[in-house]
């Protein structure tokens, strides 16, 4: 199957740039989408449904589907989307993969999942510099009232703004109230193979999802294929090897070729 994985175009790049996120309408073509529906949704029936933390009571996961399935690392490997990734961020020549996942937030009228509190990915991250996207890919219709992610506009010009998900009002806009004096986006309504991309420092999150189907994506996160290792602890990085200082040189975070 061809892929046919569409390139942003210069205007995206510019309004990913200001912004700090954008919208890439029909990034992937409807006969993928569905393939990639039919194995995410097979997969997340054998996920584990504990709920441990914060995030689980946000929303479902499973980790690191592109280690596994073909088509999924198919389309992580991309290289036009590998290259939009390393467009979009600045000064970038290339990406390496960080991590990929499945994302279902259930109905929360049925005991699903709530709201994902507006919060900033890097935070957490062993990695020197910040330049990583996110692209969330909708893996089918996605109205607004699912619970398809808002972002504060232009918040990635402020830097690192601390962790959410660790104790009770630790989200972004609790933590610094002037963050709502940024523009919020608008709720977006997200048909099947639109997609939408944050940077690492952009604040971002989501309503409960108030309709009665599950809200399905799919997120690949890329970063500076120069970045080097911080030796901060992280679960994905622990006990990999990785030397302090140097690149991200292991299997688990490939380049991707252009």
């Amino acid at each position: 199957m061809s892929l046919a994985v569409r390139p942003a175009t210069d205007d995206e790049v510019a309004f990913f740039r200001e912004n700090g996120w954008v919208h890439l309408p029909g990034l992937v073509p409807p006969e993928t989408v569905a393939a990639l529906r039919a194995t995410a949704l097979a997969r997340l029936a054998e996920r584990d449904r504990a709920r441990r933390s914060a995030v689980d009571e946000a929303f479902g996961q499973s980790r690191d589907i592109a280690e596994t399935d073909p088509l999924f690392r198919s389309l992580t490997l991309d290289g036009t989307l590998g290259e939009t990734a390393a467009r979009l961020l600045q000064g970038v020549a290339r990406v390496r993969v960080q991590v990929t996942n499945l994302l279902v937030k259930e109905p929360e009228g049925t005991g699903g999942h709530g709201a994902t509190v507006f919060h900033q990915d890097f935070p957490w991250m062993p990695m020197d510099r910040s330049e990583m996207l996110t692209v969330w890919l909708a893996l089918g219709d996605i109205p607004a009232e699912m619970g398809s992610l808002r972002f504060y506009t232009g918040s990635h010009r402020y830097g690192l703004l601390g962790r959410s998900f660790t104790r009770e009002g630790d989200d972004q806009p609790s933590q610094h109230p002037w963050l709502t004096a940024l523009p919020l986006s608008d709720p977006l309504d997200l048909s099947a193979g639109d997609a939408t991309v944050h940077h690492a420092l952009t604040v971002h999150g989501s309503g409960a999802n108030l309709k009665e189907e599950p809200r399905l994506s799919f997120t690949v996160t890329y970063f500076d294929s120069d970045a080097l290792y911080t030796g901060t602890p992280y679960a994905q990085t622990d006990g990999l090897g990785l030397t302090v200082n140097k690149p991200f040189d292991h299997p688990r975070f490939p380049e991707v070729t252009p």
